[in-house]
């Protein structure tokens, strides 16, 4: 079975589409229960986030539901993978971690992870970012809810 670092309902609170690059929108958005927070760069093109919208977002460390690892060999037929339930996948590297103190001076852990020049800074709870560490490889997958 394939493990989740990170499996929650988020709601887009804003975007951005002069912050990066043309093509490129930045997100803001919290989860749920406001447990997160997320930045996350899209590329708008392909896959546009509107205030307000909720989508669940996953971030795994491979894309097979039996929990291997992805490699470089594709077997020949059909493999089920997670990304067949989700309309925008990236994959990229977790490159830093640091803490960080909240308005109500609450210590989290952020994470951030580089999609090939798209970023993701997640800020949550110490005992909910346990599972993440520097120079891991990750996916990302989002859906509309």
């Amino acid at each position: 079975m394939a493990e989740f670092y990170f499996d929650e309902i988020i709601k887009v609170l804003k975007f951005d589409s002069l912050v990066v690059y043309d093509k490129v929108s930045r997100i803001n958005a919290n989860s749920e229960d406001d447990g997160f927070y997320l930045e996350l760069d899209v590329h708008a093109e392909i896959y546009q986030m509107l205030p307000g919208e909720k989508y669940r977002m996953v971030i795994s460390n491979t894309l097979h539901k039996d929990g291997s690892t992805v490699s470089n060999h594709f077997p020949e037929g059909k493999q089920v993978s997670l990304a067949d339930k989700f309309e925008y996948v990236m994959h990229g590297l977790l490159y830093k971690m640091a803490e960080a103190k909240d308005a109500k001076d609450d210590v989290k852990v952020v994470v951030y992870v580089s999609f090939g020049g798209l970023q993701l800074m997640l800020k949550g709870d110490p005992l909910k970012m346990h599972k993440f560490k520097v120079d891991q490889r990750l996916f990302l997958l989002l859906r509309k809810m």
